[in-house]
């Protein structure tokens, strides 16, 4: 991992992409020891998180010490595009999809805005690291991963749209806010700094 909180970037705008791990809290406090949060990695302290990961979910936080950008991702009212990828149980059938892709009713009577959805293929997902501890899978009902593109962000909502349709989430992971994607060569548990020449908002 890089360690870049050194007096040099002191003042300066800085931009990171760490690629959460399951069962982290997106903030820098806890409230016991045994929680792990991100005050436990070497990331720069004057940085925060763009938006929320919830514990059980993976893969891309972005954290800046950029406050205009920060609202830009955060803010519901500039639409950004957040793309996952999400292991469900069975594979859902043509209908099913095209359901949620036109939004779907969840908690709270709200109604998601239409969203991309498709079926990812083997190779794929061929190189999505295992999870620590690994997802309990039942072994008489098959899985399948999801790619599904939203530009809101409710809580928990991809898990209630795939429940919602009959294919219960078992893992997601963020692959993308916007232009800034998740780097295929940073493992879990791992961040690079980046420039903001490298996205677009």
């Amino acid at each position: 991992m890089e360690n870049s909180s050194n007096s040099n970037n002191r003042g300066k705008k800085q931009y990171y992409i760490f690629n959460k791990p399951y069962n982290v809290l997106c903030q820098f406090t806890k409230q016991t020891q045994e929680e792990l949060a991100l005050c436990d990695y070497d990331l720069p302290k004057e940085i925060y998180p763009a938006g929320r990961l919830d514990k059980d979910s993976e893969g891309l936080l972005f954290l800046t010490n950029d406050g205009e950008l920060i609202n830009r991702i955060a803010s519901p009212k500039f639409n950004k595009e957040k793309t996952y990828w999400v292991q469900v149980e069975r594979v859902p059938t043509t209908n099913a999809l095209n359901e949620l892709k036109r939004g779907v009713v969840i908690k709270g009577g709200h109604k998601t805005r239409p969203c991309k959805a498709r079926v990812l293929s083997e190779k794929e997902t061929a190189k999505i690291a295992d999870r620590v501890p690994p997802i309990r899978e039942r072994q008489t009902v098959p899985t399948c991963w999801l790619e599904i593109k939203i530009t809101e962000g409710k809580n928990r909502q991809v898990r209630r749209m795939t429940a919602k349709i009959g294919h219960p989430t078992l893992r997601l992971i963020r692959k993308a806010i916007g232009s800034i994607s998740m780097q295929d060569d940073l493992i879990p548990g791992t961040f690079k700094q980046v420039s903001k020449d490298q996205f677009k908002f």
